[in-house]
């Protein structure tokens, strides 16, 4: 697949806390041809300080497609997109649920909560792989997002 020229490159958070599945992000994300960079938070507490840019955060790049795990320690995966969706400077930014809950009560609770997508991991590595490219085709090739990243960094 073909990505568009970027300047910059596409500015990616993956709130993770299980290594595992960081890395296998990481390397799913190294296999397509778009330019990006990877942040990674390790928990909820992180993951809003580093939006909110606090702290040694100060200087961070707001991302342009949160990937946001469930089950994450010190806040939870649905505090953080509760918080991001109800913050103005935040809110635009799409979020990407990426879990291993496939039960009802979360993925209606995520989309109550104004997720934009709900995807299940797969327990396979070569599907994890495909789904995380996918997502991020989908998100940067097909979807157009606003720009107001650029405008505000």
């Amino acid at each position: 697949m073909d990505y568009p020229a970027a300047s910059n490159p596409v500015e990616i958070l993956l709130v993770e806390d299980n290594p595992g599945d960081a890395r296998l992000a990481a390397e799913a994300l190294k296999e397509t041809r778009m330019l990006h960079r990877l942040t990674l938070a390790r928990d909820g507490l992180e993951a809003m300080a580093l939006l909110r840019r606090q702290g040694p955060y100060a200087q961070s790049i707001r991302p342009d497609l949160i990937l946001l795990d469930l089950n994450l320690p010190g806040k939870d995966g649905f505090e953080v997109l509760a918080e991001i969706k109800e913050d103005g400077g935040l809110k635009r930014i799409p979020v990407v649920i990426l879990t291993t809950s496939d039960a009802e009560r979360d993925i209606l609770r995520a989309y109550e909560l104004h997720g934009n997508c709900y995807v299940r991991k797969p327990s396979h590595l070569e599907d994890f792989i495909e789904v995380v490219k996918s997502i991020e085709s989908f998100w940067f090739t097909i979807v157009k997002l606003p720009s107001e990243r650029r405008a505000d960094d």
